[in-house]
C-alpha cells in the first residue's frame, strides 16, 4: 500500500481495510500467536528501565518514571503483543496507527526509547536481526528506475498538506535557531538563517553557478538568486517542481532559476558550488559514493559543497542499514540516515575534502515540535484534504518519532562543507 494512493475526494470516518490492511488487521499467524507472550514480556522488561510510565487497562503501571514522567497508555495489550511478535517495530508503529496505544505527548513518550535504542533489545536478539526482520524490498532500492517512485510516495502527496504545517518559506528541513527562542513567529528567520549559512559556506554570490540537488519548494534557490547566483535545481517531485517554479517566478527570479525534474545522476554541466539540504538521506547506502562522484564530476576545481544531512551513530547505521522499518513502509521508502563517518568514506574516491562540520540537532527537535503542533492543530483541515484518521495518526507518529530521536541525542543534523582541491585520494 502506498500513502500516495489516498483518495482525496472525501475524508474517511474510519480505517479502510483496503488502504490500511496491516493496521485494520491484527496478525493471527503462528508467529503472532506463539510469540505474543514473549513479545509482551520483552516489552514490559524494556519499559521497566525507562523514564516513563506505561499504563495498562487493568491498572498496572510500569516504567521507572515518576511524577510528571511521560505517559504511554496501552489500550489493547494483546493486539500490541501480537503486532510486536509478528513485525517488531513496524508492528509497534502500526499499533499506534490502530489506537492500540496512545500517549498524551508521543514525542516525550518515545524519547526514552530513542535514548536507549542501542540496548533496548537484548543482545542475543540483536544478533538475530537479519533472520527475524525483513530486509528492504528490491523495488525500493534507489536505482534510477525506482527513485522517482520512492520520492513521489512522500513528496507528491499534496502541496496543500505540507503547507498546513510548514511556515511560509515551505522549508521542510531543520531550522537554525542558534540559541534564540524556538517559536512559530521565529521559525521563518531561523529557516533563512539555516539557508544563509549554507550559501555562505558554499560562497554563493554574484555570478556563482550553483547546483542544488533536491529543490524542496524553492526557498533556497530563490535566496541564492537574490545574491546574484544562477541556479540550476533538480528534483524528482513533480508537485515540488511546479510550485517551486511558480514561487521563483513570483519572486522575480524566473530567469535566474531553472528547476528540472531530473535524477541527480543525470546532471551535466559545470558548477562553482553545490548545495543540498537533507536529500542525501533518500539516496541509499549503496549510492552515497555515486552521489559524491556526481558532485565531484560537475564541480569545478576549487568549488565548494554545502551539505545538510541528518546523521545517526555509525555502529547503529551499520546494524540497521538492511532492515525494513516502519519509516520505510509508511513514510520514506528506500531511505537511510547516514553516519558522519559513512559520508566521509563515501568521498574516498573523489577530490572532495571536508573542511567544516556544524551540528545543531537540538534545533531539529525544536523544528519538529513546531511542525507537529501545527499539524495536530490543523487536523480538520488535513481531513478536508481527504486524508483519513489513520493517515493523520501515522504522520503524528512520524513527526513525534523523529522529534524523539533529536531530543534524545540519538540523531543529529549537520551542515558539512567540502572543497574540491587536488586529485582523488
Amino acid at each position: 500500500m502506498s500513502v500516495a494512493d489516498v483518495d482525496r475526494t472525501k475524508p474517511e470516518l474510519g480505517p479502510d481495510p483496503a488502504r490500511w490492511p496491516d493496521v485494520v488487521g491484527v496478525p493471527s499467524g503462528p508467529a503472532a500467536r506463539l510469540g505474543a507472550p514473549v513479545a509482551a514480556h520483552l516489552f514490559r522488561r524494556a519499559v521497566e528501565r525507562l523514564d516513563l510510565r506505561v499504563e495498562y487497562p487493568d491498572g498496572t503501571t510500569l516504567g521507572a518514571g515518576t511524577g510528571d514522567a511521560p505517559r504511554l497508555i496501552v489500550h489493547r495489550p494483546d493486539r500490541l503483543a501480537r503486532r510486536l511478535a509478528a513485525d517488531g517495530l513496524i508492528g509497534f508503529g502500526e499499533a499506534y496507527m490502530a489506537g492500540d496505544w496512545t500517549a498524551p505527548d508521543p514525542a516525550a513518550a518515545l524519547t526514552p526509547f530513542a535514548a536507549s535504542a542501542a540496548t533496548l533489545i537484548p543482545r542475543p536478539l540483536q544478533a538475530l536481526r537479519p533472520i527475524l526482520l525483513p530486509g528492504q524490498p528490491a523495488a525500493e532500492r534507489n536505482s534510477e528506475q525506482n527513485t522517482r517512485s520512492n520520492v513521489s510516495r512522500h513528496y507528491d502527496l499534496s502541496n496543500d498538506l505540507f503547507a498546513l504545517f510548514l511556515d511560509e518559506t515551505l522549508s521542510y528541513s531543520s531550522a537554525l535557531f542558534d540559541g534564540r527562542p524556538a517559536r512559530w513567529d521565529t521559525l521563518v528567520a531561523a529557516q533563512h538563517r539555516k539557508i544563509d549559512r549554507l550559501l555562505d559556506a558554499a560562497r554563493v554570490g554574484p555570478g556563482t553557478r550553483l547546483l542544488e540537488i533536491g529543490t524542496g519548494w524553492g526557498e533556497l534557490a530563490i535566496r541564492a538568486a537574490r545574491r546574484g547566483a544562477t541556479v540550476r535545481s533538480v528534483t524528482l517531485s513533480a508537485e515540488q517542481q511546479g510550485l517551486a517554479q511558480r514561487r521563483a517566478a513570483t519572486a522575480g527570479h524566473a530567469d535566474a532559476v531553472t528547476i528540472d525534474l531530473l535524477d541527480y545522476r543525470s546532471v551535466g554541466g559545470e558548477f562553482d558550488a553545490v548545495v543540498s539540504v537533507e536529500m542525501i538521506e533518500a539516496v541509499g547506502y549503496e549510492y552515497w559514493p555515486v552521489w559524491f562522484a556526481t558532485v565531484d564530476r560537475v564541480l569545478v576545481p576549487g568549488g565548494r559543497v554545502a551539505l545538510q544531512s541528518i546523521t545517526m551513530p555509525h555502529d547503529r547505521m551499520l546494524a540497521t542499514r538492511n532492515t525494513y522499518t516502519w519509516m520505510h513502509k509508511y513514510i520514506f521508502p528506500g531511505g537511510l540516515l547516514p553516519s558522519a563517518e559513512a559520508l566521509e568514506r563515501a568521498t574516498a574516491e573523489t577530490a572532495l575534502r571536508t573542511t567544516d562540520r556544524f551540528g545543531f540537532g537540538a534545533d531539529y527537535a525544536a523544528t519538529l515540535r513546531l511542525w507537529r503542533e501545527r499539524f495536530t492543530a490543523h487536523a480538520a483541515a488535513v481531513a478536508d484534504l481527504g486524508f483519513d484518521e489513520t493517515f493523520r495518526r501515522m504522520w503524528e507518529l512520524y513527526l513525534a518519532y523523529s522529534e524523539a530521536g533529536f531530543r534524545s541525542g540519538y540523531l543529529d543534523v549537520q551542515q558539512i562543507t567540502l572543497t574540491k582541491d587536488g586529485s582523488p585520494r
